[in-house]
């Protein structure tokens, strides 16, 4: 008796309910809001205190040491990314100019998601959890590392 293997993947492409095309939705809205709201902010040339334009105090970390926290030039990098500066969101803070780029990605795969109602399951089940977090949080210590560096410095200006 010989032995069919079954195929890897389903014949018929599998297709996203309407709940799950409205979340894709959700999320490309949000997404789209995020980057519409940095596109709107004019980036600090300090590169921090872009977050004051949405009325929220400044770095309280900064203020006492300072020295920036792990967030600090995150929205500046979002601004410099919305405006297609993507060398200077990269120098003002390199995690949110990563988390920038997560963002556009994040937007295009949930409408591409929400419009065609397929997945895209199988490729994020790829990603080894375990090794995406640690490198996710490496990255995050030496952007921070880096911003520490250029405001010690007096490098922080773009």
């Amino acid at each position: 008796m010989a032995v069919v293997a079954a195929p890897m993947f389903p014949l018929t492409p599998a297709v996203l309910t309407i709940r799950n095309r409205l979340i894709c939705v959700l999320l490309a809205a949000s997404a789209l809001a995020v980057l519409m709201t940095a596109a709107w902010l004019s980036p600090d040339p300090r590169g921090t205190g872009s977050h004051h334009q949405l009325g929220l105090q400044p770095c309280q970390f900064l203020q006492r040491t300072g020295l920036p926290c792990g967030t600090c030039g995150m929205t500046t990098s979002f601004a410099f990314f919305a405006r297609g500066n993507i060398l200077a969101s990269f120098y003002v803070q390199p995690f949110g100019a990563a988390l920038a780029i997560a963002t556009a990605m994040a937007f295009w795969a949930a409408s591409y998601c929400a419009f065609t109602g397929r997945p895209a399951y199988r490729l994020i089940r790829r990603i080894p959890v375990g090794w995406a977090v640690g490198f996710i949080l490496v990255f995050w210590l030496l952007a921070w590392g880096w911003k520490m560096w250029i405001v010690a410095s007096g490098r922080d200006g773009w």
